[in-house]
């Protein structure tokens, strides 16, 4: 990692700058991918960023590559063992809320086709590229977090409110918060992703 370059977090934690530099805000428009950022942003709610990439890789050997289709035939049997897995989140109402929401992201999947032109649905299809100064600029939830948000608690899921649905939007890219100085706020807005 450059030293020299600007980025929008002050941190020199290795892991979140990887993540800042190659992750986030970076366009997703693969299903699976998008499913993963969905069900970790449901798991940090009121924890850090951090604690969730440290345990990225234990969530993802714990819930099957966060394949939905195995993840949504989980069983109680299933609870009881993430509830004993070391290393990721261990809170069963998160955990039954990814099991749900991975059978509602299938069923929107075979509503729509795809369960990323669900999401992008609610930018127009297009990366929103906001131009925030500092990191205390950036909002906590939008109005197009809150749009999805309440269409995706009447279609189901759950650990989906506004905050939440912002940072998936973040993390997926649907909005481009890195800020102005940024080495990254230019390369995604230039990229053709």
């Amino acid at each position: 990692m450059d030293s020299m370059l600007k980025r929008c977090w002050g941190t020199t934690n290795p892991l979140y700058l990887k993540y800042h530099d190659e992750e986030w805000g970076v366009p997703v428009h693969e299903d699976r991918k998008l499913f993963e950022f969905l069900v970790l942003d449901s798991f940090q709610a009121g924890l850090t960023w951090l604690l969730i990439l440290q345990r990225r890789d234990s969530f993802r050997i714990a819930f099957d590559n966060f394949n939905p289709e195995k993840i949504s035939k989980y069983t109680s049997r299933d609870v009881e063992r993430l509830m004993e897995t070391p290393n990721i989140v261990r809170n069963q109402l998160k955990i039954k809320a990814a099991i749900n929401n991975a059978e509602k992201f299938l069923e929107v999947k075979k509503e729509l086709g795809s369960f990323n032109d669900y999401v992008w649905g609610f930018v127009n299809g297009k990366t929103i590229h906001n131009s925030f100064a500092t990191l205390e600029d950036l909002p906590a939830e939008t109005e197009a977090s809150r749009a999805m948000s309440q269409d995706m608690k009447k279609r189901g899921f759950k650990f989906v409110g506004p905050t939440i649905c912002y940072a998936f939007m973040q993390a997926a890219g649907l909005v481009n918060d890195h800020l102005q100085f940024c080495f990254r706020y230019k390369q995604i807005k230039e990229s053709k992703l």
